[in-house]
Formats: C-alpha cells, sequence, structure tokens
C-alpha cells in the first residue's frame, strides 16, 4: 500500500436515519473509508477528521420544527464537498437560505426523477430516457417536507411532479442534495451516484479492499503486541472466527483461543469449531465443557432477559478462570465491529433504545488487567465475511446465518432443559440441512427453529400422543431492522415438517412464523 486507507476518509452526519449505516456500507463497497458522527458532534471533531467530503444522513425529524437537528455552520465553510440526502438536503436549503415547506402529502416508494441541469453529480446518470431527450431515474422517496425555494447560488438538479425540487447543486462549492435515498437498492443507479460524489467530486481512491485491509490489520497488530501473548474468546460465529484468522495469521502461536462450550449451540458445532481451527488451522483452542454449570444457573429461569444475563455473566465467570491459567497473556482480543462502536456511542448519549439486550456476550471486567486489540473495530459485518473468505475460511461458515450469543437459550421459549436444547438441536440442524439442500439457503437472511413451551396433541399409528410445538422462523432483510417473513414453497415446509416430526420424538405438531418485522422481531426473545 502507497498510502495509509485513511487518508481518502468521508465523514457522515447522522440526523438519525435507519438508511445511515447502509450510506456507509455504499461508501465502503465504492473503496472509500469513512465514520459515522452524530449530527451535533463539535465542529472542532469535524475540522479534525479532515474528510475528503461530507454526507448529510436522512432523518425523521422535520427541519420545520422549533428545535430540529441542524449541521454547525462552519461545516459548510470547509471547501470540501458536501452531499446531503433527504433531511440532510432539506438542512441545507434551510440552513444556507432557501425555504422548506410541508404540504400535507408525503412521498414514499418508488418514483421517476427527471435528471436536469446536467451538473457534475447525475451526468449521464440515468435510468431511462424521455421521447423529449431527457434523462430519468428510478429511485426511493421518503420524506414528508420538500424544498419549496432554492438557496441563493443553487440551481436545480432533479425534479417529480410531488417534488419540483428532488435535487439542488451550489456547483461553485460543491454542495450537492438529494430528496430521494441513493443507498437503497431501489435507487437502480445509486451506486453510480456515490461513485461520482467519491471518486470525481470528492477526489478519494479505491483503496479501502479486503486485500489491503488484511494487510493494515496484520501489520497493527504486529505493532501492538510485540511478542506478547494474546487470549480470544471463540464462539465460533463470524467475528470470532475472523478475528482468530487474522491473529493467526499476524502472530501464529502467540494466539491461545479459549472455546466456551455452554451446551446451547448448534448441532455438532462444538466439534466443527475445533475441526475448523485446531485440526485445519493449527491454531492453539482450549475446548470448556460448561453445559452442566450453564444449565444448572438456568434452571427455573423463564424471563427472556434475566436468561441472557445468566448467560452473558457465567460466561465472564468461566472466561476468567480459563485466561488466569493463561499466565503470561497480556492482551485480550475481541471481536467487536463498527455497528458495535456505533450503537454504543449512542447508548453512552442517551440517543438510543433499549429493544433487547445485545446478542453477543461483552462487558469483559476491567480487572482482567488485559490490554484489548480489537481488529475489526472499524468494519461493518459484510466487510467482515469478505475479510474471511479471503483469509480462507469455509464459506459456509462466514456467510452462516447470525446465531445470538445465548444461543438456544432464547430459542427456548421460557426454562431452559436439556432435553429441549437436544431435541431443539436436532430440529434445526433438519430445517438448515433442507434449506441448503434446496438451495434456499442463502436466498433467506436468517432461518432457524424455536421451541415453544406448549404441547400439543398428535397422532402416531393408532395411538394418541401430547408433545412439543415447534416454530420455523426465516426471513428476508437487509439490513436486520425490518425484515418480511420469508415465502418458502408449501411443499419445502410440508417435506421439513414431516420430517422433524417423523425423526425427532417429542415433537407432535410443525408451525410456520408469518410476522414481519416490524412489529414482531426476527428472534422471539
Amino acid at each position: 500500500m502507497s498510502r495509509d486507507l485513511h487518508d481518502d476518509k468521508i465523514l457522515i452526519l447522522d440526523f438519525g436515519s435507519q438508511c445511515t449505516q447502509w450510506i456507509a456500507r455504499r461508501v465502503r463497497e465504492a473503496g472509500v473509508y469513512c465514520e459515522i458522527y452524530p449530527w451535533d458532534i463539535s465542529f472542532d471533531r469535524v475540522e479534525k477528521f479532515a474528510a475528503r467530503g461530507i454526507i448529510l444522513s436522512g432523518g425523521p425529524e422535520s427541519t420545520l420544527a422549533d428545535e430540529t437537528p441542524l449541521a454547525a455552520m462552519e461545516v459548510f465553510n470547509l471547501n470540501i464537498p458536501i452531499l446531503g440526502i433527504c433531511y440532510g438536503m432539506q438542512t441545507i436549503a434551510r440552513q444556507l437560505g432557501g425555504v422548506v415547506e410541508n404540504v400535507g402529502k408525503s412521498e414514499f416508494g418508488y418514483a421517476h426523477v427527471r435528471a436536469r441541469g446536467h451538473t457534475e453529480l447525475l451526468r449521464d446518470i440515468q435510468d431511462s430516457v424521455t421521447e423529449e431527450g431527457h434523462g430519468m431515474l428510478d429511485v426511493w422517496m421518503s420524506h414528508g417536507d420538500r424544498v419549496a425555494e432554492l438557496p441563493p447560488g443553487f440551481k436545480l438538479m432533479a425534479s417529480t411532479e410531488s417534488a419540483p425540487i428532488a435535487g439542488m447543486a451550489d456547483e461553485s462549492r460543491k454542495i450537492y442534495g438529494l430528496q430521494f435515498h441513493p443507498e437503497v437498492t431501489h435507487t437502480k443507479q445509486g451506486v453510480a451516484i456515490y461513485s461520482r460524489f467519491l471518486h470525481e467530486i470528492c477526489g478519494c481512491g479505491s483503496a479501502w479492499t479486503s486485500a489491503n485491509i488484511i494487510e493494515l490489520t496484520i501489520n497493527n497488530v504486529r505493532t501492538q503486541v510485540g511478542k506478547d501473548q494474546v487470549i480470544l474468546g471463540l464462539s465460533g460465529g463470524v467475528d470470532s472466527s475472523v478475528v482468530a484468522a487474522l491473529l493467526h495469521e499476524a502472530i501464529g502461536d502467540q494466539l491461545t483461543c479459549i472455546f466456551v462450550d455452554n451446551g446451547l449451540l448448534r448441532y455438532q458445532e462444538g466439534d466443527h469449531v475445533m475441526e475448523q481451527f485446531a485440526e485445519h488451522m493449527g491454531v492453539k483452542v482450549i475446548r470448556v465443557d460448561a453445559e452442566a454449570r450453564f444449565l444448572a444457573k438456568l434452571e427455573g429461569v423463564s424471563d427472556p432477559e434475566l436468561k441472557r444475563k445468566a448467560i452473558g455473566n457465567l460466561f465472564i465467570e468461566i472466561f476468567e478462570e480459563e485466561a488466569a491459567r493463561q499466565n503470561d497473556a497480556r492482551w485480550l482480543a475481541q471481536g467487536t465491529i463498527y455497528p458495535d462502536v456505533i450503537e454504543s456511542a449512542g447508548a453512552s448519549t442517551g440517543k438510543a433504545h433499549l429493544i433487547k439486550s445485545h446478542h453477543n456476550v461483552g462487558g469483559l471486567p476491567e480487572n482482567m488487567k488485559l490490554d484489548l486489540v480489537e481488529p475489526l473495530r472499524e468494519l461493518f459485518k459484510d466487510e467482515v465475511r469478505r475479510v474471511g473468505v479471503e483469509l480462507g475460511l469455509p464459506k459456509e461458515m462466514v456467510y452462516r446465518h447470525p446465531f445470538p450469543g445465548p444461543g438456544l437459550g432464547v430459542r427456548i421459549l421460557g426454562e431452559v432443559k436439556k432435553e429441549f436444547a437436544d431435541t431443539l438441536r436436532l430440529a434445526d440442524d433438519i430445517f438448515i440441512s433442507e434449506l441448503r439442500a434446496s438451495d434456499l439457503y442463502d436466498q433467506v437472511s436468517q432461518a432457524f427453529v424455536v421451541f415453544l413451551p406448549v404441547k400439543s396433541v398428535g397422532v402416531t399409528g393408532d395411538g394418541r400422543r401430547y408433545n412439543h410445538v415447534v416454530s420455523l422462523r426465516a426471513v428476508e432483510t437487509i439490513d436486520f431492522m425490518t425484515a418480511r417473513w420469508a415465502h418458502l414453497p408449501y411443499e419445502f415446509l410440508d417435506h421439513v415438517s414431516r420430517r422433524i416430526m417423523n425423526e425427532i420424538d417429542g415433537i407432535s405438531r410443525v408451525v410456520y412464523d408469518i410476522s414481519g418485522k416490524p412489529p414482531g422481531t426476527i428472534e422471539w426473545e
């Protein structure tokens, strides 16, 4: 690498949009490093970041409100390109002397936008051309307010019937605003628009690639830990697996992984983890069989939050015990990724709302007297997966569906018992195996089986039985903030249902969850 990967970087000021992380991912996919700051971060920090360009995100507020979020006015005097998306465009208009209005009619969904003005941002970017020769874009709108009058120095860049000013540009200052969302997949030319802004307008290169990230991370880890010993809590999930592979590449036998098998993993998962890392890769892995301790801790506990806390606290306790035996360890590696950093920042400012405790086990105590090494701290999940494949991890491991930190403990509703976990493991394995066999696994974003705290009457031959009920759950989603239940073929569901009931003792009924998110959540607990 001739230049530091962070030399070309973009700052995203977040006004609370659910699409802000999508913006960041589009920027990263274009090979450009970026970070997300809250809109009210001090201007000193904005200036110190030294971005080549700034993107103002959308947001749920109205710029017409009395105490509406605003960008620091100094931002517009930094003499670097700025792109405002939806609310970001409206706040540019309001702050720089334009007019925003609400006509009582919102616009949500697909829209056809006419590109006007031949601005640098949209020049020659179009989905179709009208008979009159006007370039048209197929985009995604989501707004209530709209810009009514352009600020001084701006010209019209795009328009629709319901939003006559759907895009604006001050090309002398390289400040652009779009009412639509180019970060969502529904905007067909979104990638081209971001590429134009990042590479041609901001002058950024494309150095942010998996290969370069691996090289940079390995060098940083070697510099950070030197010849010291490092321990890592290996769960078998994507993040900890990629950390293990990265650290093994960087420091070899200076790494010791501690794999706490809590008895709440998927079918044969513990054996698979040991096979992949200890046998195939030569990583030093200490496996701790803690099933009995976890089940004892969960006895009589049925509340979801209490189960999460019990599992998380015991994990920390056991990990501490094993870590204490590694007397020469100086560093603790963790699979922290960038969304965790953003979420923690939101929680610390009081701007995040608790829906449930985070899936991942965390919060290892400071009295462990170990310094942290977090090689994935700057990466989104999709980047972590690409790095994992680049490092040679099996694709089926790296692209496996998300699995909660408490494991089957939150997929067994009510009290957790060994017999329930064993039954659920088998049912889940049948479901996932059949999804793979039918080439449906990669078409859904997450799939699993839930063990319900009810029994149902069933019939076996001439006999009546009264056994447990399980629910299949499969969803399709882009960002996991919203999700649609997967419309799996009836024949497939019938086949899975018959296999589960015929092959597993103790299950008399299989149901399929057709709840979306919202109002439901993806996991049941």
